[in-house]
């Protein structure tokens, strides 16, 4: 593991080295790794006057909590090279551009009816590459190469309209926790970094992400169930109104969402943070969740999400519960 200095000290380390050889100017050396860096002073965030070099910064603090839940996943890239107040794109398909020291995996698409070479975040190198990409959220698949049919957790999405408070998405998710309970089924939750709140549910790769996505839509029943009045399961925006959708289907194959803390491209530079059940109550910030208040966070905590991608729950089994 590296010393967390900064990426500003760091490279202008890697510059002075350069005369010998031993660095090319413009890179930090990262695990062996002379990872290139561009443009540190490009504001990401206008509002609070973040920068390219504070995700960088962030990205390199936290890296031994991330990575868990990035290696071994396909990676959907989702670049916003130009900041957040610029429209942002999708990249999956990396052939002949990534340098030789970045992991891929072919995985063939039947949508576009051809092998897609996605890449694979393995280690710190690749992930601050993917920074200076400008990927602001990290976008991995649920799965691992080795099981790519078999996710290792479904997720509960509560994903408010703009005319739902946070407060209703908290009791969504307090609600959310009674029905596993009552199951005996162990999940574990986290702030989207956007306007909601997502509720992992491990399967330990024990089942397909159809069954999981059936059984997530279960669960989901009861959730509207008991909150009928501001949640619903209409997909279709203009007919689902003014509530909280209960989000089932982002469980399928090659989908992706906004990983444990990784940074979002929302205002104020919020952050996916794991939280603590009890931590899901009246008064809960999104806000309070940013690539400048993580440090001091998970120095406090630790990773709350240890366990989310291990042997998982059987159904209504609490003999199977992580631990």
């Amino acid at each position: 593991m590296i010393e967390k200095e900064s990426v500003e000290e760091k490279s202008a380390s890697s510059a002075s080295d350069s005369s010998s050889g031993s660095t090319k100017a413009g890179h930090l050396e990262i695990g062996g790794i002379e990872v290139p860096f561009t443009n540190l002073d490009k504001v990401y965030w206008p509002e609070s006057g973040y920068t390219k070099y504070d995700l960088i910064d962030y990205y390199l603090n936290i890296s031994e909590y991330i990575l868990p839940y990035l290696k071994d996943r396909p990676q959907n890239l989702h670049r916003h090279p130009n900041g957040i107040d610029q429209t942002g794109f999708y990249q999956k398909d990396n052939e002949g551009i990534l340098p030789n020291w970045i992991e891929t995996v072919r995985i063939h698409s039947k949508s576009s009816e051809k092998e897609i070479e996605y890449m694979l975040c393995q280690k710190e190198a690749t992930l601050l590459y993917m920074a200076n990409l400008g990927c602001i959220e990290i976008n991995p698949w649920s799965s691992r190469v080795e099981k790519l049919e078999y996710p290792d957790f479904t997720v509960i999405d509560i994903d408010p309209s703009d005319k739902n408070t946070f407060e209703q998405v908290i009791e969504v998710a307090q609600a959310a926790k009674e029905v596993l309970d009552m199951a005996g089924i162990v999940g574990y939750c986290k702030t989207t970094g956007s306007s909601g709140i997502h509720v992992y549910i491990p399967l330990g790769a024990k089942y397909t992400y159809d069954e999981g996505r059936d059984f997530t839509k279960l669960l989901c029943y009861f959730i509207n169930e008991m909150l009928p009045e501001f949640t619903t399961m209409e997909r279709n925006v203009k007919k689902r109104g003014p509530k909280i959708y209960l989000d089932f289907l982002q469980n399928r194959r090659g989908q992706t969402l906004a990983a444990p803390y990784c940074a979002r491209p929302k205002p104020g530079a919020t952050v996916s943070a794991p939280l603590q059940w009890k931590e899901v109550k009246s008064g809960l910030k999104l806000q309070d969740f940013t690539i400048k208040t993580m440090n001091k966070r998970l120095e406090t905590y630790g990773d709350l999400f240890t366990g989310c991608s291990g042997r998982g729950n059987r159904y209504g089994s609490r003999a199977n519960e992580v631990k």
